[in-house]
């Protein structure tokens, strides 16, 4: 059993499981190694400074990464890179399998996929089979094995978790291969992560195929209808047409989610293999309460971009590890519309920020001023605040004000101002100025001044809203930012002049 102060070796780490795992690890009090192929795609990670980074490959000489490491997690897959995926995955772990033995390791950790086996009358599907062959390829040496396997894992960022959020969120009547109605036992990515920690304490678990799920099993109809519920979303319809192969299926699943079609086939192909947990023994190795499938979703709806959730590995609690990490793929946390200005300032940042945060309320939005009182008149007959609300004072914000149809949710004097669309809107809306300095040039100070609007749909209508505004948001965002440097760069000489005169 490995020591809590063991150094251990994280493949994957660039992965939605390894770049949460880190974290887990780093509180449990290991040290940390993790092997990239690109380490730059580490930097933004919270727990960067924190950890040990070797650059290599999972097929190469892994020498260097293994030396010195008590444990080794695997968490690395090459689904649908090229013809040849299963036999290079086979491959990958052979060579991690023998460079942990020369190295004297204790244990690998891997995290494969459930299915029934080889033993049952039911043929398990490319992907699946390959996650099989993966453990029995890394078990066939002498450092022992856990293989933890799971089923969909709930959390953004999850390739089987987006392909059900996008087909949910996108299609309000969907045509479906029987596969909607097969058995699955998910398990939300917090869980996950506290056994992949977990058993590496744990003698008995040394050495054996262990399977994980949530306390439900559900068939994929039931956890869209689920997922429904909670996005906020019409309940969807859902027609079964036994005709519809994996085949075709992942064409059209190609076509409504921005997976990549390389990886949308082989998950597709495995959702006709039922996946449930048949052997518990890891309730009794490690024991605790599982988040429900319910739970698990709602945690997994928490989106950085629109509700401002910091990813902080100390005291990060659940939510984080279910929201989107920046080392996750594009295509993790769901769609995030934006609209984004940027404008150099001749201004400090104090006056830009005091400008900004000047806007509305009698001041209005600099441009497109008709534009805003139409969208403010259609949200009155709608039910909303329209722009009546004003402003509580003219200059100055506080977290909690309203600026027309928005409230104040961030406020960092001299650097950041976000407000919170509160407009009827089929999705969440924000719009945030944050402000960098670049330092003065002839005695002048001057900054970037970023404008984002954000949007985050909900369903379909949610995408064809912002689709239909956004002609609208060429003239009004280009020209409230204008509007605000123009505004600050004319305070900022106004100023100087009444300073020069004192």
């Amino acid at each position: 059993m490995p020591a809590p102060t063991s150094l251990i070796l994280v493949t994957g780490a660039t992965g939605y499981i390894g770049g949460r795992l880190v974290g887990e690890l780093l509180d449990a009090g290991y040290r940390v190694r993790c092997l990239a192929r690109t380490p730059a795609k580490l930097e933004s990670a919270v727990w960067r400074d924190e950890v040990e980074v070797i650059q290599g490959d999972i097929e190469g000489d892994l020498t260097e990464a293994v030396s010195g490491t008590s444990a080794v997690y695997y968490l690395v897959h090459s689904i649908g890179e090229g013809s040849d995926w299963t036999a290079r995955e086979a491959a990958a772990a052979a060579n991690v399998r023998d460079a942990a033995a020369a190295a004297g390791v204790k244990r690998i950790v891997y995290l494969g996929g459930l299915g029934a086996g080889d033993d049952a009358e039911e043929e398990l599907s490319p992907h699946l089979r390959s996650r099989h062959r993966v453990g029995q390829e890394l078990a066939a040496g002498p450092v022992p094995v856990t293989e933890l396997r799971a089923a969909v894992i709930i959390g953004s960022g999850s390739a089987s978790f987006e392909m059900l959020r996008y087909l949910v969120e996108v299609l309000p009547v969907m045509v479906t291969p029987k596969w909607v109605d097969t058995r699955c036992q998910p398990i939300a990515v917090r869980d996950v992560l506290r056994y992949l920690v977990e058993v590496l304490s744990v003698d008995a678990a040394s050495g054996r195929v262990l399977e994980i799920g949530g306390p439900d099993v559900l068939t994929y109809r039931e956890m869209m209808a689920v997922y429904a519920e909670e996005a906020g979303l019409r309940p969807r319809v859902v027609i079964p047409v036994p005709v519809l192969t994996p085949r075709l299926s992942s064409l059209w699943v190609g076509l409504v989610t921005p997976l990549p079609r390389s990886l949308a086939r082989p998950l597709v192909s495995s959702l006709v293999n039922e996946v449930v947990v048949r052997d518990d023994s890891i309730l009794e190795l490690c024991p605790g309460p599982r988040i429900d499938y319910r739970q698990s979703v709602q945690l997994a709806l928490e989106r950085v971009e629109a509700r401002n959730v910091t990813t902080s590995w100390s005291g990060a609690g659940i939510a984080s590890v279910a929201a989107p990490l920046p080392t996750d793929p594009g295509w993790s946390g769901g769609s995030v519309l934006r609209d984004v200005r940027e404008r150099i300032v001749q201004a400090s940042p104090e006056e830009v920020h005091r400008t900004v945060c000047g806007v509305g309320g009698t001041r209005g939005w600099y441009a497109g001023e008709w534009l805003w009182e139409l969208r403010g008149l259609v949200d009155n007959v709608i039910g909303g605040p329209g722009m009546r609300r004003g402003r509580r004072d003219p200059d100055r914000l506080r977290v909690g004000d309203a600026v027309d149809f928005w409230r104040v949710e961030t406020i960092e004097p001299g650097s950041l101002l976000r407000l919170r669309a509160e407009m009827r809107l089929p999705g969440v809306a924000a719009l945030e100025w944050r402000i960098e300095p670049l330092g003065s040039t002839a005695g002048q100070a001057r900054c970037r001044l970023v404008q984002t609007a954000t949007f985050v749909p909900r369903g379909l209508w949610g995408r064809a809203y912002w689709y239909g505004v956004a002609p609208f948001h060429t003239f009004v965002f280009p020209g409230l930012v204008d509007g605000l440097k123009d505004a600050a760069e004319q305070a900022g000489r106004v100023h100087s002049e009444a300073a020069a005169a004192v």
